[in-house]
């Protein structure tokens, strides 16, 4: 009997265009796999539309919040359905990076040195830290909100966030980000200096890595997701000691987490010194399926086609852990 897939996409993160685009990639090749394919703008009556379309699998296509940081997971388990990625705890302990960075440490993984700051601390105009440093919020993906906050700003770090408009609490409407009763926070970091590195993870098996290099700036929202703006070294040319070490350090980074499925971790690799050293900046449990997305290309460069690479995300769905 041929399997009935729930496609998850859109929703009102942050995210809702980068969601929008990975579900109908993968959409489009759960069909040509031959599935049963319903695609589901996610909305606020999500479990009632679930509940009445009894899939066999929900495909979780959704990035930032609700969708992957434990609230659609929790949905899921509730109604028995079985999904893709990983589950509840992971994902949102994932999604809470300062929570994540607390299981890193535990696991003996090195971050960047940092602290969490409220908004309204941050606009008190007292610096954070010495520069350089990174601000980022804690809980969103895609680099949203992302300021690298350099010797030669002028502007306080107070004046730099207030254009977050994804972490200013407002009414909530289905394609915004949520109100909520939690004072936005940041995660503070020293800046680690260096190269850009990532790793996919499928199952319990490193696939690959590969170096990010932004044509200008930093590999912010814009540049992930703009044709053209960044390029990919798939595989990153690295010495073999630090490919592998990378390798490594992405699978122990998954296994931290109780991630499953499909994860990528973000590194920074500070070359500056005699020896490398790289820093864990967080995992994705989710990420994107698109056309500029990194996990496929990494994936079809360990000879993993996109389909194949859903395919087997489809195998491994089943109720969270």
């Amino acid at each position: 009997m041929t399997k009935h897939i729930a496609v998850l996409r859109g929703g009102w993160s942050a995210e809702r265009e980068v969601s929008l685009n990975s579900g109908a990639a993968c959409a489009k090749a759960l069909r040509e796999l031959g599935y049963k394919v319903t695609e589901i703008d996610v909305q606020p009556d999500i479990a009632e539309q679930l509940a009445k379309l009894k899939p066999d699998i929900a495909f979780n296509a959704l990035h930032g919040t609700f969708g992957e940081d434990g609230g659609m997971q929790g949905v899921l388990e509730m109604l028995k359905i079985p999904y893709t990625h990983s589950g509840v705890l992971a994902s949102a302990l994932a999604m809470d990076k300062p929570m994540a960075k607390a299981a890193f440490a535990a696991a003996g993984l090195r971050c960047p040195q940092g602290k969490v700051m409220t908004r309204a601390q941050i606009m008190t105009g007292k610096e954070p830290m010495a520069r350089p440093y990174v601000a980022k919020p804690a809980a969103e993906g895609s680099s949203v909100g992302v300021h690298i906050v350099m010797q030669g700003d002028s502007r306080p770090l107070g004046q730099i966030v207030a254009g977050d408009s994804c972490l200013v609490p407002r009414k909530e409407t289905l394609h915004e980000p949520r109100a909520t009763s939690h004072e936005p926070r940041y995660l503070i970091e020293e800046y680690i200096p260096g190269r850009e590195i990532t790793v996919a993870v499928l199952g319990d098996k490193p696939l690959g890595v590969t170096e990010i290099r932004p044509k200008s700036g930093f590999y912010d929202y814009t540049n992930k997701y703009t044709d053209g703006k960044t390029e990919h070294l798939c595989p990153a040319p690295l010495p073999k000691n630090a490919y592998d070490e990378a390798m490594e350090l992405a699978l122990r980074a998954h296994r931290a987490l109780g991630c499953r499925g499909l994860s990528r971790a973000d590194f920074r690799y500070d070359d500056t010194g005699p020896e490398g050293v790289f820093y864990l900046l967080e995992v994705n449990t989710q990420p994107g399926m698109t056309a500029l997305s990194l996990s496929p290309e990494i994936a079809a460069h360990a000879g993993i086609d996109f389909n194949e690479l859903v395919r087997l995300l489809v195998d491994d769905a089943r109720l969270g852990k």
